[in-house]
């Protein structure tokens, strides 16, 4: 249990990897992800007998362990996973969150939004046909998302006679491709998801690897930032007001703690408007705190009567988040229509959404070269690429560098409200 000094304040250590697979079709990472949680003993058996009946009706003496993950009826027909499908997990030595994200170049969508919270990306490739197109835009996009970071499977090393060359070759390619796009580590693990070589326990085909097996990796890799070391922002989710005749005046500000750490008689400064007031109460559960940290969901209440509503944005005075109207950001296109300049757009950012229009687009990214393509006229499904917005109110966005809850957010169709492009800002916003 803890006293009463340690629950005022957030514990630095951390047992939870929130952790996304994402690789080409046909690269065995569904496979894998079975044969992960089978091989670390995180499946329950009547589910592991369910895939065996499966398997024996499909005609397979041992059981697919990638029917563990595609779960939909249209994976399990077309033999591809379409949706993200999160597993949670656990071994002695650290829990798990896993977004098991699909393969094919239609679905580079969903591999954005489960990338999106991950602390680490595994990318899969065939030992056979090495990095491909597909491989180089999975690297885009963890790089984009900032994940901090990224496992190299080099899978169906049994197809190559687990040999150390083919291993080297794709291991020394990628790495350079990552380290163009500025992503910090990458660790390569040469393995046979079929076989379960390097996956939980080590390989006896592959006596010349020396380094960690996926899961070793996955349980002592470190996770060192703390969503409390960064300054404080509070989303408003909703206005709470009673008016019941034991609380006449209560106006309380609902919402999750992106980030930081928040304390009663802090000096904060509600954003777009640009008021200060002072923290004059928090509550947690019913109950009246001193001090709430991200991740926790609180209401604040305020020493003055300030005009805020849902899509506010409260943080430190001595913290504060430049609001303007014109936002510069680094966006992956997800919709089969093509983003132009000209398109009106909805800006969901945090619980905010606003008008905007899209000014320009100034350049696409290239994934063969890495190069810059300029003035493209547009970006296409899952085109990356640069675009300058401008909002019809002002927004308190974060650059995307400093912090990914508050530096990211969405373009929304106005007219049928399907989601058009992910969005990573690039800078500040401010006026022209």
């Amino acid at each position: 249990m803890r006293t009463t000094a340690e629950s005022t304040e957030p514990s630095a250590a951390t047992a939870l990897l929130r952790f996304a697979t994402a690789g080409s079709v046909d690269d065995g990472k569904s496979t894998l992800v079975g044969r992960l949680l089978h091989d670390s003993t995180s499946v329950p058996s009547d589910q592991l007998e369910a895939v065996s009946r499966a398997s024996r009706a499909r005609g397979q003496e041992t059981p697919d362990l990638a029917l563990l993950t595609d779960g939909l009826r249209a994976e399990r027909e077309q033999g591809i996973t379409i949706d993200v499908a999160y597993r949670y997990f656990a071994t002695p030595r650290r829990r798990f969150i896993l977004a098991d994200t699909p393969g094919h170049v239609q679905y580079t969508r969903n591999m954005v939004t489960g990338a999106s919270t991950a602390e680490l990306a595994v990318v899969l490739v065939d030992a056979r046909n090495g990095v491909v197109e597909q491989t180089r835009r999975h690297a885009a996009v963890a790089a984009l998302l900032r994940v901090p970071h990224v496992v190299l499977a080099v899978n169906k090393m049994d197809l190559v006679d687990y040999a150390e060359a083919a291993f080297a070759t794709i291991a020394d390619e990628f790495a350079g491709y990552a380290a163009s796009l500025g992503v910090p580590e990458v660790t390569a693990v040469p393995i046979s998801a079929l076989a379960g070589d390097n996956v939980v326990t080590r390989s006896a085909h592959m006596d010349w690897y020396s380094g960690p097996t996926v899961l070793e990796h996955l349980e002592t890799v470190p996770v060192t930032h703390d969503p409390t070391d960064d300054p404080a922002r509070f989303p408003v989710q909703y206005v709470i007001r009673p008016r019941t005749a034991e609380h006449p005046d209560y106006r309380g500000y609902a919402g999750q703690l992106a980030s930081g750490v928040l304390r009663v008689g802090d000096r904060v400064t509600v954003h777009p408007a640009g008021r200060s007031s002072t923290i004059a109460a928090i509550d947690a559960l019913g109950q009246s705190v001193e001090v709430a940290w991200a991740p926790q969901s609180v209401t604040l209440r305020l020493a003055d009567d300030l005009d805020i509503s849902r899509g506010d944005l409260i943080a430190p005075a001595n913290a504060p988040v430049r609001a303007g109207q014109d936002l510069a950001a680094t966006v992956c296109h997800l919709h089969d229509r093509p983003l132009r300049p000209g398109d009106r757009v909805l800006v969901k950012h945090t619980t905010r959404t606003v008008k905007a229009i899209v000014k320009e687009i100034p350049t696409r990214l290239t994934l063969a070269d890495l190069s810059q393509h300029p003035d493209p006229g547009e970006l296409a499904a899952n085109d990356i690429g640069r675009v300058v917005l401008r909002t019809a109110e002002p927004l308190a966005v974060d650059p995307y560098a400093a912090s990914r809850r508050t530096g990211s957010f969405l373009l929304i169709d106005p007219a049928d409200g399907s989601t058009l492009t992910a969005g990573m800002a690039r800078a500040a916003t401010g006026s022209p």
